[in-house]
């Protein structure tokens, strides 16, 4: 981290081409709005009181969901160009020399390790800017950069503006820069308004800082995906591409099996320990966080799931905020949501849903059941068709179960109730009072059978 560093973040524009109400920069790519990630690249970078992110279309919407990170705020409420924006940001910069670099909240995937590189490759060439570079095969729509023969940036000029010499030339102007921030403020004012869109144009600063006898150099990256804007959702679409490639490549380089990458999707923050399994068509959330020797089947989705080791999730679970202990067992088609807790070695089977329960240490629910605002104690067998009523039209209620009990195929738990440790409940009762430690509960009326009825029926 470059304690004499600033970086201001340019995220103002409206994003007309996205078609959206929402903010541009806060459609997602990777799992995160695509100004969230720039702002991380940042901060790993310099500290975040040195960090002022540029708002204006949606700015408080913006502005929120930055907010925790710590960095300051300018708003741009007219868009005059990149120039105004850096100008609107000029009072809110205490620290006017050092180096200052310009980001885009449009520009997600954009690593630290480039922008590590931009700050070594300005301070080693004294030069009073430096802007990355890219070559394409197809430049078509973006700035040229014109160098002489020593390798220094004259000048940038845009596609309409280029001849067709100029027009030849496939290295291509990011928009991110590197200035000398003493002679950036300086030199900032004598930016002009451009005479066909009246907007003030930060790359109008190369040929300032030239005619002041100041050099401007280039750092070419290799990979144009680095500095993808995006401006429509098609775009955007290429972005999340780049981000899962890039994930489900480190998590398989650090030991987990993954069939079928092209077809899962892993978020950013997802750590997954060695020698586990993600089946294809798998989707991992948020901050999930799952262990050595894990499986996770085919089509589930987890998202800010917590899983210790050897955890087997069969296909198509769905399961969100919750905690899962070592060596459980849960689907196929199983649902846990609301903070739910598998305990180790316990099993949840098909169609079975926990909301707000904790299922006990091996324990079993293993068909057809719903368990909502439960405590389940250890080795507890939950029987199939089993479930809590836990809601009576105003609030919710608690069950809770002790431990060794037996609850019976088709039982109905009306909370708030209790079931006793090593209680039998038997099968197709209702149940609406505490069943006592190691008893037997039938809550269903006596069989009535009816001899000769069917043929005085068919009569």
């Amino acid at each position: 981290m470059q304690t004499d560093l600033s970086i201001v973040i340019l995220a103002a524009g409206m994003g007309t081409r996205m078609k959206s109400a929402r903010p541009k920069v806060l459609h997602e790519a990777g799992g995160l709005p695509i100004v969230e990630h720039v702002v991380q690249s940042a901060i790993a970078m310099a500290p975040a009181d040195r960090i002022i992110v540029v708002t204006g279309h949606g700015a408080d919407t913006v502005e929120a969901r930055l907010a925790p990170y710590g960095t300051g705020f300018a708003r741009q409420t007219e868009q005059k160009g990149t120039g105004h924006a850096l100008m609107v940001a000029a009072d809110q910069i205490t620290h006017r020399d050092g180096l200052l670099v310009v980001l885009y909240g449009d520009c997600p995937l954009l690593s630290a390790d480039t922008i590590r590189g931009l700050l070594e490759r300005h301070t080693s060439t004294g030069a009073a800017a430096t802007v990355i570079t890219t070559l394409l095969d197809d430049p078509t729509g973006y700035g040229r950069m014109l160098l002489d023969d020593d390798g220094n940036c004259f000048a940038i000029v845009e596609q309409k503006a280029a001849t067709p010499e100029q027009l030849k030339v496939r290295e291509i102007n990011s928009g991110i820069y590197c200035f000398d921030a003493s002679l950036l403020w300086r030199h900032l004012p004598e930016i002009v308004p451009n005479p066909v869109s009246g907007e003030l144009y930060l790359t109008d600063m190369i040929e300032i800082l030239r005619r002041h006898g100041h050099a401007v150099k280039t750092l070419r990256v290799a990979d144009p995906a680095e500095i993808l804007g995006i401006n429509t959702r098609v775009e955007l679409a290429q972005a999340d591409r780049h981000f899962r490639d890039r994930k489900v490549r480190q998590l398989m380089l650090e030991g987990v099996t993954i069939e079928r990458p092209e077809t899962v999707t892993i978020d950013k923050f997802v750590e997954i320990g060695p020698d586990s399994v993600v089946e294809a068509f798998a989707q991992i959330r948020g901050m999930s966080r799952l262990g050595s020797e894990c499986r996770v089947g085919s089509g589930s989705i987890l998202r800010d799931v917590i899983a210790a080791d050897a955890v087997e999730l069969h296909p198509y679970c769905v399961i969100s905020d919750c905690t899962i202990e070592t060596g459980a067992h849960i689907g196929p088609f199983a649902r846990l949501r609301m903070n739910a807790t598998v305990k180790e070695g316990a099993h949840i089977g098909n169609f079975v849903e926990l909301k707000k329960t904790q299922l006990g240490a091996g324990s079993k629910a293993m068909h057809l059941a719903y368990l909502g605002d439960s405590e389940i104690a250890e080795e507890v067998n939950i029987g199939a068709g089993t479930i809590t009523c836990n809601y009576d039209g105003r609030k919710k209620h608690a069950t809770v179960i002790g431990a060794g009990a037996f609850v019976g195929s088709n039982s109905t738990l009306v909370a708030p109730v209790e079931i006793g440790e090593g209680a039998y409940v038997a099968a197709g009762s209702v149940i609406t009072e505490s069943v006592p430690k190691g008893t037997l509960a039938l809550g269903r009326s006596r069989q009535v059978v009816k001899p000769d009825w069917q043929p005085k029926a068919k009569k």
